[in-house]
């Protein structure tokens, strides 16, 4: 089957999650036997925005990419060039990722009666009371118009918390599948122990000692503030802790500038960056314990649909044998089960953290059977390959129904 896959705002090759969610899923597709295009953001690597259409390395010769020209708010001007590439690549059905702006794949779509499948993974429309959503109010609702016009454009809507699609799916429409992690990429069986001893060397931290890492968005909302409150109480009294930090974000600066006023203790926190996707098993391969400490209630967003992420950062840290100490909540509370592949403590509780971190950090034998465990849960429940079979299958049973779908919602609204 050839899939036209559309995510305008993501850039690729890049950085975020979204990229990596892009090329997972392109590669997990195409080892299915699938062809896929999939027209995507300008590269974030600095190559040419007009490189036109490549493949995708480890897409087993079946993906493709073609960086769009377009900034994110322009991205329905896309739909001239899906229809060039369209005539040649002759898709059987379109997958689009959800924002606010897009929709052109699946005007595509619903031009040629193609069928659709929408990926959701954030919500369709902004809580009451943020700016966007007073904005949207003030001009008369078109973002929530556009919206809901896309959710009834689509035969399906594939997200990981059915709550993101609100009140514009239909009874039926929509398919529950979280992320996942690349087991193959983030299994710590075939790394090379020398490059992992070399990067321990290259990060100072000696051998023998325990390692605590976090790898996300340093914004409020992911906690790295709340996990250097635990780490402040912890570092003092374990003298060859150390604690690895990957990623960056706007908090990160002022983070790492208060850690820098810790004295002899600060030394033994590690602020690595952002690094290339291939390199973070690598990375991950030098600590002994995961830590997500998402504090929900910082996001207006979180509070209102509940936590719809599908977190990376936990599916990576089990692929690569770590216990994952988090907050008790939904999902997360599924993914990650107390005493089984980590520790779990209530949401907001930073002592509580602190807690879970020292229960598991006096534990070596039996964090490292957690570790086994979550491995275990993460190659069987929540890897890539996993989500892949789930996209396989609805795109499957969507190929060439779209004529119903498109007959049924009528024109897109005027003003978006």
């Amino acid at each position: 089957m050839k899939i036209l896959y559309v995510a305008a705002g993501i850039p690729v090759p890049g950085t975020v999650g979204g990229s990596t969610h892009v090329v997972e899923v392109c590669r997990g597709l195409a080892a299915r036997g699938h062809e896929i295009l999939a027209v995507v953001g300008p590269r974030a690597d600095g190559g040419s925005r007009a490189a036109g259409v490549w493949a995708l390395a480890g897409g087993d010769g079946r993906a493709f990419v073609a960086n769009s020209r377009l900034p994110r708010t322009l991205s329905l001007g896309l739909l001239p060039v899906l229809e060039r590439l369209g005539a040649a690549f002759g898709p059987d059905v379109v997958m689009e990722r959800y924002y606010n702006f897009a929709g052109a794949g699946l005007l595509y779509a619903r031009r040629h009666r193609l069928g659709s499948l929408l990926e959701v993974n954030a919500p369709l429309y902004d809580p009451p009371g943020t700016p966007k959503d007073r904005l949207d109010r003030a001009l008369g609702r078109p973002l929530r118009r556009w919206a809901a016009w896309q959710a009834r454009a689509a035969d399906r809507i594939v997200t990981p918390l059915a709550t993101t699609a609100g009140p514009f799916a239909r009874p039926g429409q929509i398919v529950e599948a979280p992320w996942g992690a690349n087991t193959d990429l983030f299994d710590p069986t075939r790394l090379d122990p020398a490059a992992v001893a070399a990067t321990r060397a290259a990060l100072g931290i000696p051998l023998g000692v325990p390692v605590i890492a976090f790898s996300g968005s340093f914004r409020p909302w992911h906690g790295v503030a709340a996990l250097l409150d635990a780490l402040r109480g912890l570092l003092p009294a374990r003298p060859d802790l150390h604690a690895l930090l990957i990623g960056d974000g706007p908090e990160r600066p002022a983070l790492a500038a208060a850690v820098r006023g810790w004295g002899a203790a600060g030394d033994r926190v590690i602020f690595a960056g952002r690094l290339p996707y291939a390199e973070v098993p690598r990375h991950l391969a030098v600590a002994d314990i995961g830590v997500a400490p998402f504090e929900p209630a910082r996001h207006p967003a979180l509070r209102h649909f509940g936590f719809y992420w599908s977190p990376l950062k936990v599916f990576e840290y089990g692929a690569m044998g770590l216990p994952t100490v988090c907050p008790a909540i939904p999902p997360l509370d599924r993914i990650v089960r107390d005493g089984r592949e980590g520790r779990l403590y209530r949401e907001g509780d930073r002592a509580g953290l602190a807690a879970a971190l020292a229960a598991l950090l006096d534990d070596p034998a039996g964090r490292r059977a957690l570790g086994r465990a979550a491995r275990e849960r993460v190659v069987s429940r929540y890897s890539w390959a996993a989500h892949c079979r789930t996209l396989n299958d609805v795109l499957r049973q969507i190929a060439g129904r779209g004529v119903g779908t498109a007959d049924r919602v009528g024109a897109p609204p005027a003003d978006s």
